[in-house]
């Protein structure tokens, strides 16, 4: 889940506030503080309260007395509340030094160097690489979020889109950001999919989360996925692995995970602690609940360290299985694709344009979403087609790339090239013209315009 860090001011550190001792008062207030924050904020009011009451009684009881360190206290604080809550996310915590300095710091100045630890840790993306058997890979360490980890993100998509499949490694993933992992999941569906709701009790909202209606690059809505996962895979790392099992999506191998499922925000207590808060709950929309406090359980339940091994070794033979499956699904659309055009040929035999036209543009559509057919395929057809006399088919099957492909330079000088061949030299000079201006480099459009007559502006 989301995991949201207040910033909390300082104004002055002494020795107290520093960490190295602790008075009654400071200890009563910190209670009176931690209770009040969980009674407004935290997602179930009832259990709250009895947290609320037992730090409280345990504080009277003297629990607390022999603590003289900012540190211990933290813990033992956690310790407590989460007895009651049994909520993972529910941690009190120590402010470090470095948290300190950067509040005496320009805000600006501090969200670089935020901004800038993400940045060192490639947002999240620790490794990705392409195995052996066309099998991608993703050592994934947490989900920045995506105005920070969005390009890293898609550039990670699309260095994969070829792959016959994918293993997700969450077992060293702590959490983070919602955005980031609806953002991933979007790749793998192919029809709009609720993965995800997450209710806030304070403001009584609940936030859906859907899959993206555009992504840059392609879906893999069929490829096979694997996810490993750990006791150490947690919050936001857990909601995706749920995700990809509730939905079906994904094979999950590992332990079972560390079960936390309130996102929440970072809260200040005082100058030298702090408390994150569970504001809200995660609400899968397949199974009507989450993973707080029993994890994500894997299909194949083994120890972590034997997962990779195990997720390869399927993977391998999936890939195997995929890439079968791919390549009789390529020869039956290209096969019915060529049938057609073979029937738009002879459509413009008979001089029947509109209904050659029609015919192209109808085989070429049913290669265009799974992505055998493509923009260079396209044009590659153009001149198949050109170069056996078949003018007018290849004029079609270039206007078609270029209403696909508009920002395409060699798509228009293609085009421009078709017309040439069929004597249209006006419409030729122009679509050079148009081709020149993506691309002021284009010497082939720059030297024919001046052959056809042409000026070149």
């Amino acid at each position: 889940m989301v995991c949201i860090v207040a910033v909390i001011a300082v104004t002055h550190v002494t020795a107290q506030t520093a960490g190295l001792t602790l008075t009654q008062d400071s200890k009563k207030a910190a209670v009176e503080k931690i209770s009040s924050l969980l009674i407004e904020n935290y997602v179930f009011l009832d259990v709250a309260d009895r947290c609320a009451k037992h730090i409280k009684s345990k504080f009277e009881a003297g629990a607390f007395d022999s603590i003289t360190a900012n540190e211990e206290f933290a813990k033992s604080l956690t310790t407590e509340l989460q007895s009651i809550s049994k909520d993972k996310h529910m941690r009190v915590r120590r402010r470090q030094p470095d948290d300190v300095r950067n509040n005496e710091m320009d805000p600006s100045r501090t969200q670089y160097r935020a901004l800038r630890r993400s940045a060192d840790e490639n947002y999240g993306f620790r490794k990705v690489e392409i195995l052996d058997g066309n099998i991608g890979y993703i050592d994934m360490r947490y989900f920045a979020p995506t105005e920070a980890g969005r390009e890293t993100a898609i550039a990670t998509m699309k260095f994969l889109a070829n792959t016959d499949a994918i293993i997700f490694d969450m077992r060293n993933n702590g959490g983070g950001n919602p955005d980031m992992i609806r953002l991933i999941c979007s790749y793998f569906f192919d029809k709009p999919t609720h993965l995800n709701s997450l209710y806030y009790r304070k403001r009584n909202v609940t936030n859906e989360f859907w899959t993206l209606d555009r992504i840059e690059g392609k879906r893999r809505p069929d490829v096979p996925l694997f996810v490993l996962t750990s006791k150490r895979t947690f919050s936001g790392a857990e909601e995706f692995s749920y995700n990809m099992q509730t939905q079906k999506r994904a094979l999950l191998i590992g332990e079972v995970t560390g079960g936390g499922a309130n996102p929440g925000e970072m809260m200040p207590v005082n100058q030298t602690l702090g408390i994150f808060v569970p504001t809200g709950r995660a609400i899968n929309p397949v199974t009507g609940t989450n993973w707080e406090g029993i994890g994500v359980r894997p299909e194949i339940e083994i120890d972590a360290s034997k997962a990779y091994d195990i997720a390869l070794e399927r993977a391998k033979k999936a890939a195997e299985e995929y890439h079968r499956q791919m390549e009789d699904t390529a020869v039956a659309v290209v096969s019915k694709a060529m049938s057609i055009l073979d029937k738009a040929r002879e459509m413009f035999r008979q001089n029947m344009l509109q209904e050659g036209d029609k015919l192209a543009q109808e085989a070429l559509d049913t290669g265009m979403p799974s992505g055998i057919l493509n923009e260079s395929s396209i044009n590659d057809l153009g001149y198949k087609y050109l170069g056996e006399g078949q003018k007018l088919l290849a004029l079609a099957i270039f206007k078609y790339n270029v209403e696909k492909h508009p920002a395409s330079s060699n798509a228009y000088d293609s085009l421009a090239e078709g017309h040439m061949e069929n004597g249209q030299n006006e419409l030729a000079i122009k679509f050079y013209r148009k081709s020149l201006e993506l691309d002021p480099r284009n010497e082939n459009a720059r030297t024919t315009i001046r052959k056809l007559g042409g000026e070149v502006k």
